[in-house]
């Protein structure tokens, strides 16, 4: 008899499943999200001390740098842009988030200068 057997005869052996939707604070840092506003949602975060939250938003800063220079990348090398002038202004909008992000970076460390 293997574990599926054993599971599907005593359900409540089996573990629970896991809520779909949820994610863990490590998980939302590992996606680039830092800012403050998201990260203080999750329990954990209230327990750490401002210098690891600082270093976990430095993280996710640096995650989320790397996937907008992946996207505007990918973007960029679509063949002939004069004929996709929506590929051009999707790249647009991405240098725009890229500077909104670096603009999110030096306010945060303004914040966390203050806090460490």
């Amino acid at each position: 008899m293997d574990e599926n057997e054993i599971n599907e005869r005593n359900p409540k052996s089996a573990p629970p499943p896991r809520q779909k939707g949820t994610i863990t604070l490590h998980e939302a840092i590992d996606f680039g999200e830092y800012k403050p506003e998201y990260l203080e949602t999750f329990a954990e975060w209230h327990t750490l001390s401002p210098h690891i939250q600082w270093q976990l938003i430095r993280k996710a800063l640096d995650i989320r740098h790397r996937q907008l220079i992946t996207q505007y990348a990918e973007l960029s090398n679509a063949l002939d842009l004069s004929q996709k002038p929506h590929v051009q202004a999707a790249m647009d909008k991405v240098q725009d988030r890229i500077k909104e992000l670096n603009t999110d970076r030096e306010w945060l460390y303004v914040e966390y200068s203050n806090k460490v």
